[in-house]
């Protein structure tokens, strides 16, 4: 019965975390989208995001309390799950950071962050120079 009992809690350990392992990714590419919120009162709708679905009508105060991302992965819920969670998205070449909330999804297999969020954390330049930056994510609460 004991070894049951210990078998179990490794097992609860290993699933706690393997699934914290999935909530942040390295070295991702992170391009940028005009989304401009705003410009069109934070509206999701207007934006035609992904997320509007189930988060159009949430309070302003939420929709424009973090920037705006798409997120593409490569780690973590993907669809429904990701929408209204928050990253917290650093860049790998100057330590910058920023949050940011999901409001859409990618293919792109990395973070497609609206401009304003993009040139935040572009510190250096070198991310407008590129057309991408090198960034670490980590889902955080918001």
């Amino acid at each position: 019965m004991e070894s049951k009992s210990v078998l179990v809690m490794v097992v609860v350990c290993l699933a706690l975390v393997i699934g914290t392992t999935a909530q942040s990714a390295n070295n991702v590419r992170a391009t940028f989208n005009n989304y401009n919120p705003q410009n069109i009162g934070y509206n999701y709708y207007t934006a035609s995001v992904y997320c509007a679905t189930w988060d159009g009508d949430k309070p302003l105060s939420f929709r424009s309390q973090y920037g705006w991302t798409a997120f593409c992965g490569p780690a973590g819920p993907t669809g429904q799950a990701s929408c209204g969670r928050c990253l917290r998205v650093t860049n790998m070449a100057t330590g910058a950071q920023v949050t940011v909330r999901i409001v859409d999804q990618c293919s792109n297999g990395g973070l497609d962050l609206d401009v304003n969020v993009f040139n935040q954390i572009d510190t250096n330049g070198q991310g407008v120079a590129q057309g991408h930056l090198q960034v670490n994510y980590q889902f955080v609460n918001c």
